[in-house]
């Protein structure tokens, strides 16, 4: 097994890798990961066997820590078809052994939940038991509607999607990602004292280079002013909600609710699951109730986002 740390040369290689694996995503793709590159000492790594391409591990380094790269939603290691368990536990074994020998003694790792795969991907969680004899450190609960057989919505999500509807509220398309950050931005101030995690100028950029993977839905009065809004990320089975946001007068007028009454029953009705994100904070031990309490009134139920700590030490 040979390891080869990511450079940017090799930057074709993995995209094309990642776009055929059996469990990536475009997040995975190098020119998303890199938007914010200058943030991160990136240490990802590529995996050969005899030449061949096997996996990828997008990660950056602190201190004597691996991290899976924080930069992402999820991301541990991306997996090629030919990838069965004994290959990657010999993965795991040999990037233990490269870790160790690199001065770095911890690996933190954020594994893929599996409604992201598009065949089954769980070689690895088999791996960290295993070889690594990993600790969960990290439980995030995601809330995820199941399409082809979800929860009916609450009685009070229902009416809210009617009453936006008696209300006038228009749902469309919207390719103007600046119509919808400042509601973004004055919403996420008001309620976490907190800023969106990408600027307008850095979303604007992922949209041009993902105009299909990174789409926008905003909600508006009659009059065309705009009252709520959502940046979905799309997979090829998964919608995932990355921003959801509503100004004061467009929760009065249930917005949201218009907003996830067309995206449900009718642009992504064909997709597998969509992912509305966790509802979680510190490692999992703080559950916001009231956010999870409305995306489970969508019919939404708990999906996991794992994080386990390994040691590259040998315990005598």
């Amino acid at each position: 097994m040979q390891i080869v740390r990511y450079q940017s040369e090799r930057a074709d290689e993995w995209n094309a890798f990642v776009k055929a694996s059996k469990n990536g995503t475009f997040l995975i793709d190098r020119r998303y990961m890199d938007y914010h590159q200058e943030r991160f000492d990136d240490h990802s790594l590529m995996f050969y066997d005899d030449r061949q391409l096997l996996a990828v591990l997008p990660a950056h380094v602190e201190g004597d820590t691996l991290h899976s790269h924080q930069g992402l939603t999820y991301g541990g290691l991306i997996m090629s078809e030919q990838c069965t368990v004994k290959t990657v536990c010999d993965i795991f074994g040999a990037l233990k052994n490269y870790l160790s020998q690199a001065g770095i003694n911890r690996v933190v790792y954020k594994t893929i939940p599996h409604i992201y795969h598009r065949q089954p991907s769980e070689e690895d969680l088999y791996a960290l038991f295993k070889v690594c004899h990993a600790r969960l450190i990290g439980r995030d609960v995601a809330s995820v509607i199941h399409t082809a057989d979800a929860a009916k919505w609450h009685r009070d999500r229902r009416y809210a999607a009617n009453k936006s509807h008696t209300n006038g509220i228009l749902v469309d398309k919207c390719d103007d990602y600046g119509v919808f950050w400042p509601i973004l931005r004055d919403n996420l101030q008001r309620t976490y004292g907190a800023e969106p995690v990408h600027s307008l100028e850095e979303i604007e950029r992922l949209h041009a280079l993902f105009p299909n993977n990174i789409r926008l839905f905003v909600a508006r009065k009659s009059d065309g002013t705009p009252l709520a809004g959502t940046v979905l990320y799309v997979t090829p089975q998964v919608v995932h909600a990355q921003y959801i946001s509503a100004s004061p007068d467009g929760k009065r007028l249930h917005a949201v609710d218009a907003l996830y009454d067309r995206i449900i029953r009718h642009d992504f009705a064909q997709w597998s699951f969509i992912d509305f994100g966790k509802s979680s904070e510190e490692d999992g031990h703080v559950l916001n109730e009231s956010l999870i309490w409305q995306k489970e009134g969508f019919g939404a139920r708990a999906v996991c986002y794992d994080r386990y700590e390994i040691s590259t030490i040998e315990k005598l």
